[in-house]
């Protein structure tokens, strides 16, 4: 549904902003159209993170979402640098060479509180799916969604400053644009960093290994957890942590204690979640 309506919207903003005279307008759709692409992104990269481990990935498919991730953030830095150095060129072409800067038409300003309201819409409901289904790339195509309000908060305020109060606003359209460009760029950094953490395998954040070993300490028979590594596969975890039992336990015993931490672990992380655990004597009694 996303798709279809990013798709009408995209048309409806390059009609909008030809008939309108409107260049930001005409630059709003080329940034919508960027949606469109995030969106072929996201189903791609998600339905094959969602595959089951393989011969050639014994580990699942969770990175291959991450990489979606990190497109989608890419993109949103180059779009919003793209966006800010046009509406800057613009603001200064303006005042240094007195460049006129065109009146939009009305259509455009409609299509513009249009946009607003539809990508914020789009936002809310895609925000909410990535976090029901704990997806970092469908939440990265949400704020790509706010983003593009974003863009149409810019594209309006310059159009109606435009529109309504007069030549001397003209420049409020390429100003507005550039200024809220920066937050577009600003998401992207916001959802390349963790990506890009994930692809270099770093630990998961110290409150999150401290619940995890808590988890593992309320097995009974654990004496003591060491050498506890984390890391993210995609939207699951991976945790491995060495264990010490009482050196007497028998191997029986101790698998068992082993297959109780799992569950624990799964309980709390889902079922994805990969875990190796390595036994070892302890001295203590």
């Amino acid at each position: 549904m996303g798709s279809i309506l990013n798709l009408l919207l995209t048309i409806g903003k390059f009609v909008a902003g030809i008939v309108g005279l409107s260049g930001a307008m005409i630059a709003d759709a080329v940034h919508s159209l960027s949606d469109l692409m995030t969106d072929a992104v996201v189903f791609v990269f998600v339905s094959i993170s969602g595959k089951p481990s393989d011969k050639k990935h014994d580990y699942g498919h969770g990175k291959y979402e991450t990489m979606g991730t990190v497109i989608i953030a890419v993109a949103l830095i180059i779009v919003g640098a793209m966006l800010c150095s046009e509406g800057l060129t613009k603001v200064y072409n303006h005042l240094h060479y007195g460049t006129e800067l065109s009146r939009p038409g009305l259509i455009a300003l409609i299509m513009a509180i249009f946009s607003i309201a539809l990508k914020e819409w789009l936002f809310r409901v895609t925000f909410r799916v990535g976090k029901e289904e704990n997806s970092r790339s469908v939440i990265a195509n949400a704020w790509h969604h706010r983003s593009d309000a974003y863009s149409s908060i810019a594209t309006f305020v310059g159009i109606s400053g435009a529109s309504l109060l007069g030549k001397g606003w003209m420049i409020l359209e390429p100003l507005s644009a550039a200024v809220v460009s920066v937050f577009i760029i600003k998401v992207g950094f916001q959802m390349a960093l963790p990506a890009f953490r994930d692809l270099l395998e770093q630990s998961l954040p110290d409150d999150l290994e401290a619940e995890i070993e808590q988890i593992i300490r309320t097995e009974s028979a654990v004496v003591d957890v060491r050498k506890l590594r984390t890391r993210s596969i995609g939207n699951y975890y991976a945790v491995e942590a060495d264990v010490l039992v009482d050196g007497e336990m028998t191997v029986a015993s101790s698998h068992a204690a082993t297959q109780r931490i799992e569950e624990s672990l799964r309980r709390q992380y889902g079922e994805p979640t990969h875990i190796v655990i390595h036994i070892e004597p302890s001295s203590k009694k």
